[in-house]
């Protein structure tokens, strides 16, 4: 009898869980300066591994389409691979954003049906 009790007790209570789904995380980026974001990227080095438009090389492709910015930045902070960890002392939080900011700006490639050559 316990045993139904309490099985009844978690049917209900995991039907109201679902009902009240979690807020989703709030991904937006905060606002940066897209000029100072492409100064910063060519000047801390981000083009050496991630190319001049962060289409990737020997780093990872970061634009276009960037992964959210919360990602992004745990990344840039504590990455998981070769890439050099960058704090706070050394790459602000507005400066993360900035940098952000310009990949945003990155524009897709022209579809291969567009280009004349690879017709």
């Amino acid at each position: 009898m316990r045993f139904l009790t309490l099985l009844i007790l978690m049917i209900v209570a995991s039907v109201l869980v679902a009902q009240n789904p979690a807020p989703a995380p709030n991904n937006a980026a905060p606002a940066g300066n897209v000029a100072n974001g492409k100064k910063i990227y060519a000047a801390y080095g981000c083009y050496q591994c991630h190319g001049y438009e962060g289409q990737g090389g020997a780093g990872a492709r970061l634009a276009p389409r960037p992964i959210s910015f919360t990602a992004f930045a745990r990344y840039t902070r504590q990455p998981t691979n070769q890439m050099p960890p960058y704090t706070a002392k050394v790459v602000t939080d507005q400066e993360l954003a900035d940098i952000y900011a310009f990949l945003l700006t990155v524009p897709l490639p022209p579809a291969v049906n567009s280009i004349p050559l690879l017709q």
